[in-house]
This record gives structure tokens, sequence and C-alpha cells, in this order.
């Protein structure tokens, strides 16, 4: 199984990207997938966390500004980030946590946000 992440891109501060991240296969019916990020120069964090269920978890920096959800019948979590900081800039990999595939990683997709 691979994630493959989208969405990235270039935005000026107060903008909106979403983020996309899908599983090539099953990634089994109890799971968390969520998103990390990694800017440079600094230890990778966890942004948000989304169960199978539906109990989401945010880091505190990103509360009331980015929401996270997810299509468990196509395998995919989103990201919708909206007004989006300088400090959001980073580097952000989709994770997938489960019995069946483990501790999985997309392959990262750059946010860029311009001051």
């Amino acid at each position: 199984v691979q994630l493959q992440a989208s969405g990235g891109g270039l935005v000026q501060a107060g903008g909106s990207l979403r983020l996309s991240c899908a599983a090539s296969g099953s990634i089994g019916s109890n799971n968390i997938m969520g998103w990390f990020r990694q800017a440079p120069g600094k230890e990778r964090e966890m942004v948000a966390t989304i169960t199978s269920g539906g109990n989401t978890n945010f880091a505190d920096s990103v509360k009331g500004r980015f929401t996270i959800s997810r299509d468990n019948a196509k395998n995919t979590v989103y990201l919708q980030m909206n007004s989006l900081k300088p400090e959001d800039t980073a580097v952000y990999y989709c994770n997938v946590k489960s019995a069946v595939v483990g501790w999985l990683w997309g392959q990262g997709t750059l946010v860029t946000v311009s001051s």
C-alpha cells in the first residue's frame, strides 16, 4: 500500500489550500489517518489526525484554521487549510496507522506561504 499526497503549492498569507492523500489499497477498517509537517531545521510535528470513527485531533497552532476529513470508501484523507500563515510553510506528510499497514508515510507535499 502506498500513500499519494497532492495539493501543495505556493499561497499568500491569509489564503487557503486543500491537501489530499489517497491510499492505494486496503488500510484496514480501524485506522488513524493524519497529516504531519516538517519545516526547515525543525522536527516533524503532528498537524491533525482523524480516526476511522471520525474523531479528530489538532495541533494547537492550527486549531480553528485547519480542518481534517476523510472518505472511508476512497481511503482518502483531506486537510483544508485556511488563514494560512508564513509559519505554516513546511513539507506536509500524510500518514496512516493501522494493524494492516503499520505506520505508513506518504511522499510529502510542499506548502509555501508567502508574507
